[in-house]
């Protein structure tokens, strides 16, 4: 009767253990599938402007890396809907925002920012960049 309760608590264990290794498996492939679907849009700065003007992305969520490439001044991102009004922070997208200025010869990045198909506009105030065009697909 022992050897029988023996082999029952042994199957027992390679039971539950084979069932957290596969359920350790489905949570690293969902971090690993969420990981690669951020994708990072690189922006440079130089002296009143940005060196990538009129993008084309596919929809999805990114996160934006902003360098300043001697623009003689910080530097920041702005995104917002096209057509609405830029002067007016409340229609910036926040979340594009670099988490911090950018300083000469640095590269700073801002949260990530989920993007639907549409058309959107981007600058920067502290370099005085012109309005360019981001187009989501």
């Amino acid at each position: 009767m022992k050897k029988v309760i023996a082999i029952l608590i042994l199957a027992l264990s390679f039971s539950f253990s084979a069932q957290a290794q596969d359920t350790m498996k489905k949570e690293g492939k969902m971090m690993a599938d969420k990981m690669t679907k951020v994708r990072t849009v690189s922006l440079e700065q130089t002296p009143g402007e940005f060196t990538q003007k009129n993008l084309t992305i596919s929809e999805g969520t990114y996160i934006f890396e902003v360098s300043n490439s001697n623009a003689g001044t910080d530097v920041g991102f702005v995104l917002l809907p096209e057509g609405k009004d830029a002067s007016n922070p409340e229609n910036h997208i926040k979340s594009a925002y670099v988490t911090q200025v950018v300083k000469e010869g640095t590269k700073e990045t801002s949260n990530e920012v989920t993007l639907k198909k549409g058309t959107y506009t981007y600058f920067c105030p502290m370099n005085k960049t012109p309005q360019y065009t981001l187009t989501v697909e």
